[in-house]
């Protein structure tokens, strides 16, 4: 107190002054919590009272509290939930009974007597808190029997499970009763094990003569003990948390009566719970010292932050958005151009490569996804393949995708098998009875339900891991038939995939069925196929040099697009907020005139495919079907929805087609140039090879000029047909490029048995 005027300091009180509170007595807890219960109001609103006089009238025996009532009401008590829950809560649940039976039975003297009364079973408190999120790794041994709030995502559930909360013994022998009170949580005693009960017999002796009873005496009766549902949930950190280089942790948490069935595999909680310990079942394994325990959590409140458990809510990403905010989203969708710019905006980082990046847009947005009058589903999402030369930043729009989704997960294809994609069934190692039974394990799929999946390495996968992903790309499930469980899991994902040719690079010369090595079955599935060539072209090469080394030397105000224009404008937490407002808010429908002009449209397109097979006398690799229609209506609908507008309008329609046509037609019809198909041009070359192989004997040279004159002015021949040749003869060592004068290039013949 020094520096301070020490004892001249006086209050006074202005309200009534409370009487002194001891929270150390059990007693004078549970009146405090009852009075809270009971007055606390806000407005002229008792909000508990009438909370539970609802509920209770709906049979549901629980009450929702907010701790931030609690601590305005008392701090000293909302201090104690915190650092004490274990001991509070069963006061505040035996509170809340008594202020439910007061409700019920208004006029019923001590409510303890009323024989009535004991039909209210006790009411179930789950505590609300708005305290700060703790990661997996922070939770240490000082956060033990505390109350803690974990983000992450449900990776399994077991099967709900009966526990005793009351036990009625009887002793075989001479028949005497008892009731015994397990604890909770998972150390406690099973459903229906003779695990902690009572060695010997406790009734007293009958008078003159001895009792004569065995050890552990006691059987339970069933009939008049009481159980709750329990459930024990598997919490693995979102990947979005997990630190480079570090495996994913795992926690156990333990939900019983109306916290169980909340949630299933793949939703995104934030769980509130009591962080205890529990002593595992004695095994070979795990025999080590006799003091150890194993965390987990013991839940008192489940916010459910996903599309998976809480599919049909307004907001299914869990984003809460300000007045201000919505009118700032609006704004934007209302901008000039702001399709451009948001697509600038995909992976600013990277030069060029527009139409992909509004592919990419369209992926992040998705369609409107249909449920028909039978029940049938059409899915929203929209999957882009992208295929092609190393060193065309694949990977980094992958990683991109992976920043900005909502949702999203990060795999690459030669580290994923089948199960890690779609699921597995795991053996149950922690379940306390006997039988180790299975449960699901979610995998990438089921992970980023409703969000976006990017694939890397996408043709290293095995075959058969690949054939794992049709369903779920498709009809959005994942069924499993696996160790006796059937089940359909839900897989609402939009598909990012990158892959290479077959060769490593796009080879010219062959047909896209020859560099795609995927069968047409996955082929279909994606709405957009790109190819990405890496093109020599001088002017481009400096733009692109330019541009990263403006990255490297950290100028970003210096990055420019093709127009000079800055790009880049909108960042990565805006855009994510952005995509999660649209997909919560919107979900556009086609106009007349986008019908009209989507039907001819796809009719054309097959016309045109036809036209191109017939040409080059085989069935095209990238196939044009229905679901390639379907892919054009999703493009539109994605387009609309970026703009925030309920219908797709005609111009919609123009830049989904014009992006469809970029794409995967420009896939279907590479390799044919200078209007000669890819069948004619590869007649054409192999007639130039046998003329040139007849023609110059081996060690002879000549002038290109003179090539060009003979075979091109001459014969008739294209010069296109002509450069291919020369190119695959000088890829087979049968031609060398020997110099070159005065702009002509020599060519020396060496024929290799040939």
């Amino acid at each position: 107190m020094s520096g301070f005027d020490a004892n001249r300091i006086f209050s006074v009180a202005v309200h009534d002054a409370p009487p002194p509170q001891n929270l150390e007595q059990p007693a004078e807890v549970e009146r405090m919590l009852l009075d809270f219960l009971l007055q606390y109001r806000v407005g002229g609103e008792f909000i508990y009272r009438d909370k539970l006089r609802a509920n209770l009238l709906l049979k549901q025996y629980y009450l929702e509290v907010d701790l931030q009532h609690v601590g305005l009401y008392n701090e000293e008590l909302a201090h104690a939930i915190q650092e004490q829950p274990g001991e509070i809560l069963p006061r505040f649940e035996a509170a809340a009974t008594k202020a439910a039976r007061s409700i019920l039975f208004p006029l019923a003297k001590n409510t303890d007597e009323q024989p009535e009364s004991s039909s209210i079973p006790t009411i179930q408190v789950t505590v609300k808190t708005g305290l700060n999120m703790l990661q997996f790794r922070h939770l240490s041994a000082n956060t033990l029997n505390k109350l803690v709030r974990v983000p992450g995502i449900i990776i399994s559930t077991s099967v709900l499970s009966s526990r005793a909360t009351k036990l009625h013994l009887q002793c075989r022998a001479c028949r005497s009763t008892k009731i015994i009170y397990p604890q909770s949580g998972l150390g406690g005693v099973g459903g229906g094990g003779d695990r902690g009960l009572p060695r010997q017999c406790e009734a007293p002796e009958p008078e003159g003569q001895k009792k004569d009873c065995p050890l552990d005496p006691y059987l339970i009766v069933h009939a008049k003990s009481l159980f709750s549902d329990h459930q024990t949930l598997k919490l693995q950190e979102a990947p979005d948390m997990v630190p480079v280089g570090e495996l994913p942790r795992h926690m156990l948490l333990s939900a019983d009566r109306y916290l169980t069935g909340k949630v299933v595999p793949g939703s995104r909680v934030i769980a509130t719970g009591i962080y205890s310990t529990y002593e595992a079942a004695k095994s070979k394994s795990n025999a080590g010292a006799a003091s150890l325990r194993n965390p987990y959590l013991r839940i008192i409140h489940l916010e459910l932050s996903s599309p998976a458990a809480t599919s049909g809510s307004s907001n299914p990403f869990g984003i809460q958005f300000s007045p201000e905010e919505e009118e700032e989203f609006g704004q934007m969708a209302r901008s000039e151009d702001f399709y451009e710019r948001f697509a600038k905006s995909v992976a600013p980082s990277i030069y060029g490569s527009l139409d992909i990046k509004k592919a990419i847009a369209c992926l992040l947005f998705g369609g409107s996804k249909k449920i028909l009058p039978d029940g049938m589903r059409l899915r929203g999402d929209i999957n882009v393949l992208l295929l092609g030369d190393p060193g065309t930043a694949k990977s980094q729009l992958l990683k991109f995708v992976e920043k900005v989704a909502p949702i999203a997960v990060y795999t690459s294809g030669k580290g994923s098998s089948a199960a890690g994609l779609t699921a597995s069934v795991q053996r149950d190692t922690v379940t306390l009875g006997l039988q180790r039974e299975f449960y699901l394990e979610g995998g990438a799929m089921v992970l980023a339900d409703t969000g976006v999946v990017c694939i890397d390495e996408f043709d290293k996968m095995r075959d058969e891991d690949r054939v794992a992903i049709h369903e779920a790309m498709e009809q959005q499930t994942i069924s499993i038939a696996k160790a006796g469980i059937t089940t359909v899991l839900n897989s609402r994902t939009s598909v990012l995939a990158a892959a290479n040719p077959v060769w490593g690079r796009y080879d010219e010369g062959r047909s896209p069925g020859e560099n795609i090595d995927f069968q047409t079955t996955i082929l279909s599935r994606f709405d957009m196929i790109f190819i990405v060539k890496d093109e020599h072209n001088e002017l481009r090469d400096r733009t692109i040099a330019k541009h990263v080394m403006n990255i490297h030397m950290n100028r970003p105000n210096e990055i420019t697009g093709d127009n000079g224009e800055v790009v880049g404008e909108i960042d990565i937490d805006k855009m994510k907020r952005y995509i999660a407002y649209c997909k919560a808010k919107c979900a556009p429908r086609l106009s007349a005139d986008a019908q009209e002009m989507l039907s001819s449209h796809f009719v054309a397109l097959r016309k045109q495919i036809q036209q191109v097979e017939q040409d080059n006398d085989e069935r095209s690799s990238i196939p044009i079907t229905v679901r390639q229609l379907e892919a054009i209506i999703r493009i539109s609908e994605s387009l609309a929805k970026m703009t925030l507008s309920p219908v797709v309008l005609p111009h919609h329609v123009d830049e989904s087609i014009r992006l469809f046509k970029y794409s995967t037609m420009d896939a279907v019809s590479a390799g044919s140039v200078d209007g000669l198909s890819r069948g004619e041009l590869n007649e054409e070359m192999g007639r130039i090879e046998k003329e040139l192989r007849r023609r110059l004997p081996v060690g002879w040279s000549t002038s290109y000029q003179s090539l060009v004159r003979e075979f091109v002015t001459n014969q008739g021949y294209s010069s296109h047909a002509l450069e291919r040749t020369l190119y695959v003869l000088e890829k087979r060592e049968v031609v060398r490029f020997s110099g070159q004068v005065s702009s002509c290039l020599f060519q020396k013949f060496e024929s290799l048995g040939g």
